[in-house]
Order: structure tokens, then C-alpha cells, then sequence
């Protein structure tokens, strides 16, 4: 990702209708977008999807961005509704199907094992009410601190810390 500084030259120009700085402010934060549009659907071909989409949107949403928050912050509120959104239309579409590979245990290495395991955990926590799903992806997926999560999502410190805790509990219940 580009250093902050570079990021609001970028803005700025691309802003005031410059297409290279657009396409650029694009090309630096394009893995940024798909990363974390992956880590909360888990499937690349949509993380994908999400992240074409947002790149798309940026167009006509980047002259509402108003420098209130870091661009990296605003950017994770905007893949964030995009993810929501792709959500929300592959639930108006069909019944999402458990994707569990089905491996007989004892043919199952150590290290299978452990990223099987890994794999359903992160599963279930997509599966999580929205605001515990997103706090628990935004510290323990994007390894934020509760502040700068809450930033992200527009609450206070100590509402992260309680979504946090409440998956906790609901994944221990599930698990």
C-alpha cells in the first residue's frame, strides 16, 4: 500500500479529475480491497467480484470522501458495504451450501488437520451476527487494535471490545 502521503497526492488530483491519478490511487490500493473483501467472504472469485465492484464505485463516490478519516479507514468502510451488499444479493439468490471437504481423519496429516480446523473457525465466524463478525475480522483477521476497528467502524473502543466478546462466546458455543 502506498505511504499515507503519497495516497492523499492521489486523492487530491484524482479528486480534482486527473484519470492517471485516479488509475494509480486504484493500482496501489487494489490489493488492499481484495484482502480484506476475502478475509470476510472467504472465497476468492467473490472477494474479487466486491473488489471490482468498489474499484468501479470509487469513481463516484471518491469526491465524497472528505479527509475526516484516513483514506485507508474510509476504504474499509466502503469494501465493507460492498461486501454487505454481495452478500446480501447471494442471499436473495440462493441458500448458501456448506463447502466442507470431506476427508476421512485418518488420512488426515497434522497439518490438514490444523487449517481444516483454522478453515471452520473463520467460517463460522462469517456466520456471526454482522457488527461481532466484522470486529472479530477487523482485530483478529486485519490484526487492528479495538481503536482503530472502532474507527472503522464508527463506534466506540469499548463496543468493539463487547461485539469481541459476544462472538467469543458464540463461537465457543458453536465450536
Amino acid at each position: 500500500m502506498a505511504p499515507p502521503q503519497e495516497t492523499d497526492t492521489f486523492v487530491r488530483l484524482a479528486k480534482a479529475g486527473d484519470v492517471a491519478a485516479f488509475e494509480r490511487l486504484v493500482a496501489l490500493h487494489y490489493p488492499f480491497i481484495l484482502k480484506t473483501a476475502f478475509r470476510w467472504l472467504g472465497h476468492r472469485s467473490d472477494a474479487e467480484d466486491v473488489t471490482q465492484s468498489v474499484c468501479m464505485r470509487l469513481a463516484t463516490i471518491l469526491p465524497g470522501f472528505d479527509g475526516r478519516a484516513s483514506f485507508t479507514s474510509w476504504l474499509y468502510r466502503v469494501t465493507l458495504n460492498a461486501v454487505r451488499d454481495f452478500q446480501r444479493s447471494q442471499q436473495r439468490r440462493r441458500q448458501m451450501a456448506s463447502r466442507v471437504a470431506l476427508i476421512a481423519p485418518e488420512k488426515m496429516e497434522p497439518d490438514q488437520e490444523n487449517r481444516m480446523r483454522v478453515e471452520d473457525i473463520w467460517r463460522r465466524v462469517r456466520e456471526l451476527p454482522e457488527k461481532q463478525r466484522d470486529a472479530v475480522l477487523l482485530v483478529y483477521g486485519e490484526h487492528l487494535s479495538h481503536a482503530e476497528a472502532a474507527r472503522i467502524m464508527q463506534c466506540k473502543e469499548v463496543t468493539v471490545s463487547w461485539h469481541i466478546h459476544k462472538a467469543r462466546k458464540s463461537l465457543r458455543d458453536l465450536l
